[in-house]
């Protein structure tokens, strides 16, 4: 189980200085959607700068033009992509390609698909790295969670590797241990915490003992 932090509302310096505090303790940082609009893909390049044995996933979203955007990320310097499994099939086949070429890997973000297992198959087929389940900010608001959501994933799958990501804490952290996935995704949980570091290093001991 990895545990990759999520970045969504900071600018290219303070992230920067974000992941100093506590970058013992995690495997992936995400450049988030937010930082992606507000800076582009400039974010990534900085990131991997200054952390390159840390991976880098750039959080496009991508729902169209699969392939140009996976090379522009991978330009960049980012590790992995998310795509949504919204997207079309062709989308997400065209960044497959074109991440294998680079050697990168794909993450899908399964945000408001409607039939979660029917789709999970789908995408699973179509060679993806990871399947992710998330609860959006929205949904988080109006108190819905992902835990549920990530056994159906993992009943449907069969290749690719689980994610999960939506308002997931610390003190939320042992339902999710309990659910096993791949890789274990925490934006504010840790962002948000006076004592980064202590946060960051108790959420790795407990998803890595399992």
């Amino acid at each position: 189980m990895k545990l990759q932090l999520a970045l969504d509302l900071v600018n290219i310096p303070d992230g920067i200085t974000l992941v100093k505090e506590v970058e013992p303790y995690v495997d992936i940082v995400e450049i988030g959607t937010p930082i992606v609009i507000n800076e582009g893909l400039h974010a990534v390049k900085a990131m991997k700068e200054a952390f390159p044995h840390l991976e880098v996933l750039a959080d496009l979203k991508i729902m169209d033009a699969g392939g140009y955007e996976i090379m522009k990320a991978a330009e960049a310097g980012a590790d992995l992509v998310t795509v949504l499994g919204a997207a079309n099939d062709m989308t997400i086949k065209g960044a497959v390609e074109e991440a294998k070429k680079q050697n990168k890997k794909i993450l899908v973000d399964m945000i408001n698909v409607a039939d979660l297992e029917k789709r999970a198959r789908e995408v699973d087929a179509l060679g993806v790295d990871y399947i992710c389940v998330h609860t959006g900010y929205d949904q988080q608001a109006a108190g819905e969670n992902p835990f549920e959501d990530l056994q159906t994933i993992k009943r449907a799958v069969t290749h690719a590797k689980t994610a999960i990501a939506g308002g997931i804490k610390l003190e939320t952290l042992s339902e999710v241990i309990k659910a096993n996935p791949d890789l274990v995704i925490v934006g504010g949980g840790i962002t948000g915490a006076a004592d980064k570091a202590a946060v960051a290093s108790e959420i790795q001991r407990l998803i890595k003992q399992g």
